[in-house]
């Protein structure tokens, strides 16, 4: 077995400077000073010859990211075809941190899923490989779990704690990918999805909608009141998930949610928001221009004030991507505010306090992004002071 190695044992003090780093409420120009892992001074004004110079560079904090599928495309990067987990999880983690994220919330789903019910059985394996290369020291980030709870699965709840008896959950998610129902409110957008990825006839694809219907009229309200149950007993953080309705939300609320994902409607974004959810969104969202479901656009959320957290989702350079695009949103305040979206945001939100901003006693994760022709690149990606990427 490999030693475990932290980053703070591998550099005892660091310091960046940078005419552009982006603070919590603001900009300034300085040098960031680290010591054994920890930023100790932001040095306002003064760019210190000694520090590395980041030139025009923009410093900001390691991106936070709470709700990723992409380790799923490395342990299954082709229908039937499954990969070794270790290895999948250390190119995971690799494409991660390249991407600017310092800390990752590897979503998890528990449920099996008709087509995807492979994915789900592997559930176990694939924590158990997250374990195992964390004990190596190799991983760059800093992983956590976000279990993603299908409420309607007959095997939710045996899938759920079993998991949560045996790896440290800080996150779990409430899904209901009913046709017709939440995401899927248009039940046509479902079937082209399917059209698309499968061969299904229109026969298979009705008979497919009416049994997920039927296990939602069978297995919704109990699950979700035993997932609820088992969150509150572990103290794990809960989000909601596609809420649609103002009734969607008044259960969230009921049920103790922190965090409201990927909300459908601009009345369930504005109702949870208002209410203290705090409401997270793709940043694929951002990027594209608009939702691929045909939901609330981000951009809206964000132009009405009522976004707080960005997601990488299912493409992870799309964290830093739209944080930028988001900085020429007026409502969101620039890019401090943008920023604080993909750092203090997510952090605040699963009870993170030590990491998400510049400033003393947070944790030194820092990005230098690069902008190529207004693009943010992440060139260098630093974790507790040590360089990752």
């Amino acid at each position: 077995m490999l030693k475990r190695t932290t980053p703070a044992e591998s550099s005892a003090s660091i310091a960046l400077a940078a005419r552009r780093i982006v603070l919590r409420d603001r900009e300034i120009a300085g040098t960031v000073v680290i010591s054994h892992g920890m930023i100790t001074d932001v040095e306002e004004g003064r760019l210190d010859a000694q520090a590395i110079d980041c030139g025009d560079d923009v410093l900001i904090p390691g991106l936070v990211e709470l709700h990723t599928d992409h380790l799923e495309p490395h342990y299954s990067p082709r229908p039937k075809v499954f990969w070794r987990p270790l290895s999948a999880v250390f190119a995971y983690d690799a494409q991660i941190a390249a991407s600017g994220i310092t800390t990752v919330f590897d979503s998890l789903r528990a449920g099996s899923d008709g087509d995807r019910h492979s994915l789900g059985a592997g559930l176990i394996a694939l924590g158990e490989a997250i374990e195992e290369a964390k004990a190596t020291g190799l991983l760059r980030a800093d992983h956590h779990t976000h279990l993603r709870c299908e409420i309607c699965s007959p095997d939710v709840i045996d899938m759920a704690t079993a998991f949560v008896d045996r790896f440290d959950v800080r996150l779990m998610s409430l899904m209901d990918h009913t046709p017709g129902m939440r995401q899927f409110r248009d039940e046509d957008k479902l079937r082209d999805y399917y059209r698309g990825k499968s061969s299904k006839s229109e026969a298979e694809l009705d008979a497919y909608m009416a049994g997920r219907k039927d296990m939602h009229a069978r297995f919704a309200a109990t699950h979700r009141r035993g997932l609820v149950d088992l969150a509150k007993r572990n103290g794990i953080a809960m989000a909601s998930h596609d809420d649609t309705t103002l009734d969607h939300v008044r259960e969230s609320l009921a049920d103790g949610v922190a965090v409201a994902e990927f909300p459908t409607t601009m009345e369930a974004a504005r109702a949870s928001h208002d209410s203290g959810l705090a409401v997270l969104m793709g940043a694929p969202n951002v990027v594209r221009g608009g939702s691929h479901s045909g939901n609330v656009s981000a951009l809206d959320l964000a132009a009405a004030g009522v976004l707080d957290i960005l997601s990488s989702d299912y493409v992870p350079t799309s964290l830093i991507e739209g944080a930028f695009r988001l900085a020429a949103v007026p409502a969101m305040g620039g890019l401090p505010g943008a920023i604080r979206t993909v750092t203090w945001g997510p952090a605040h939100a699963t009870g993170l306090h030590d990491r998400g901003e510049i400033a003393p006693g947070r944790r030194g994760d820092l990005v230098r992004v690069a902008m190529v022709g207004g693009h943010p690149v992440a060139r260098e990606v630093y974790r507790l002071g040590r360089r990752i990427c």
